[in-house]
């Protein structure tokens, strides 16, 4: 294993400044928060599915109409546990009279509400054994294969038809990637819904969807039990629905996602509040059902140098790993992100590379860390390209990073062909397999520059830090510290879907998984 050299005391001080950033985001952003997103998922893990006849999701009638006619404020659930209350009726039964719209205006006695609360706990509590027990059972699975060696290849499918995903998927699966990665359509993070059933039209992606997720799931399965080996399976939870989407991927038994604390914020101008408190829950989900999370530092670098703000990725990835703590994630699922994006006419840019790498891999050591390929400085020229994604490789497996997503020789040029992926899985291949064990073989020279680069960006990362913790950050982000972008707490996308929550808020979903996780409230 390559060695770098960096102050561990730092590393540490930066941890500690990390978690006082998040601590304080929770206290200002998070605590006392609802948001629409939050409820929708509460009533989608207590077993509410389907949809208007307009296609409407059944979730999103019914929080509309509580917003519209009661006071969202005290949860969705406490409107359903009134008019069980007042009519007597189950829960189920009690969703469809606010489905309709007919909410009763005549008030309950306390105790009945009181019991019609209990019975949605119960509820509450049974559908939490659910979920593990199906975590469970995929786990039991996953242990039947021999595990993978890393850097784990993964590559991304994106059709638009989720039954020309899964053609794609087992061809890859069948030249050797280890995960597959159905990515979403064009800007479904912008929709505040998730749309029903399988889909076969999306633009740039696939719309992910609950059955999308089982049609992939099933698919790979029937593949791991083929090959003899188990074949990972990741989507997005992200955007206006994050904490739904990681809520119907843990049902479905998805293995990884990619969530991000500051992402939908940054590049689809998502509010912050409304992403703060979306992150958490999402996370809380995460957490119980041991989904590796992806976060997205490596989009930083397409907006910024990679060389000048290296640094903001480092200190990005202690952010969102205080985030991940926060809400009871345990490190062996916080996949952190970073890529390989400077631009490779800068003399030495191979060293800079790799001592950005390392620095990585070593400060979170039992991360699996997520490595990006060149994307910024493709031309279009696949020769070239897989060149680029040759060295990209090279030092992927030279730093041990743990989840690899392959580059494509057509970047640039047009949506990848299975050809094209076919080519990107032969080039990792004999990369991977041409320098095995290389690293053991090598050292880093003590004041080299690799070393000099590492400590570099480490330190600008420990300041960037220390000034975030002094100002919030809330205010970092307003002035553009990551990415270049700047987003302000009153404006984006999805605000108006954020409120504080009342003295008689019910929510046992959010109790039962912050009890589990372990988290401070």
């Amino acid at each position: 294993m390559l060695k770098i050299r960096y102050d561990r005391q730092i590393v540490a001080k930066s941890r500690e400044y990390a978690t006082q950033i998040a601590y304080d985001i929770y206290k200002r952003f998070i605590k006392g928060f609802s948001t629409d997103s939050i409820e929708r998922t509460t009533l989608r893990f207590l077993g509410v599915e389907g949809s208007t006849s307009f296609g409407q999701p059944k979730v999103n009638a019914i929080v509309e109409k509580v917003k519209k006619d009661s006071d969202i404020k005290d949860g969705v659930l406490y409107a359903i546990a009134r008019e069980m209350a007042v009519t007597g009726v189950d829960f189920y039964s009690a969703t469809n009279i606010v489905f309709d719209g007919t909410l009763s205006t005549i008030p309950p006695s306390a105790e009945s509400v009181e019991k019609a609360k209990g019975d949605i706990e119960k509820l509450a509590i049974s559908k939490y054994n659910e979920l593990i027990k199906r975590r469970k059972k995929r786990e039991e699975f996953k242990r039947s294969f021999k595990p993978q060696k890393t850097p784990l290849r993964y590559l991304i499918v994106a059709t638009g038809n989720i039954y020309d995903d899964v053609i794609q998927a087992k061809a890859a699966a069948e030249a050797g990637a280890d995960i597959i990665a159905v990515i979403r359509s064009t800007a479904q993070s912008l929709l505040d819904y998730v749309p029903e059933g399988a889909t076969t039209e999306g633009y740039g992606g696939t719309y992910a969807t609950q059955e999308n997720f089982r049609i992939m799931r099933s698919a790979l399965d029937e593949t791991s039990k083929r090959l003899g080996r188990y074949i990972y399976l990741t989507n997005y939870s992200s955007g206006l629905c994050m904490p739904e989407i990681a809520f119907l991927g843990a049902f479905e038994g998805l293995d990884i996602l990619l969530n991000d604390a500051m992402y939908g914020i940054l590049f689809r101008d998502i509010n912050m509040r409304r992403t703060f408190c979306d992150q958490f829950f999402s996370r809380m989900i995460c957490a119980i059902s041991k989904i590796i999370i992806n976060t997205g530092e490596d989009n930083y670098l397409t907006t910024s140098d990679a060389i000048e703000k290296a640094h903001t990725v480092l200190t990005s990835l202690f952010i969102n790993e205080a985030f991940a703590k926060l809400a009871g994630m345990k490190s062996e699922y916080m996949g952190l992100g970073h890529a390989f994006e400077i631009n490779p006419q800068v003399e030495d840019s191979f060293s800079l590379e790799l001592a950005q790498a390392l620095l990585i891999r070593r400060i979170f050591p039992r991360s699996p860390i997520k490595y990006m390929p060149p994307t910024k400085h493709m031309t279009g020229d696949p020769f070239y390209s897989n060149l680029l994604d040759a060295m990209f490789n090279f030092t992927s497996k030279i730093t041990d990073q743990h989840i690899h997503l392959l580059g494509m020789m057509t970047e640039a040029m047009h949506n990848p062909l299975i050809m094209d992926r076919y080519e990107s899985l032969k080039n990792v291949n004999y990369i991977f397999n041409a320098v095995s064990n290389f690293a053991s073989q090598i050292t880093i020279k003590r004041d080299s520059l690799i070393n000099r680069r590492a400590e570099e960006v480490l330190l600008k990362a420990f300041e960037l830090l220390k000034k975030v913790r002094e100002e919030g950050l809330d205010k970092a982000i307003s002035h553009g510290e990551f990415a270049d972008i700047k987003r302000f707490p009153e404006s984006g996308k999805g605000l108006d879907g954020v409120y504080r929550v009342g003295q008689n808020y019910f929510n046992p979903v959010f109790d039962i998984l912050f009890k589990k996780t372990g988290g401070e409230r």
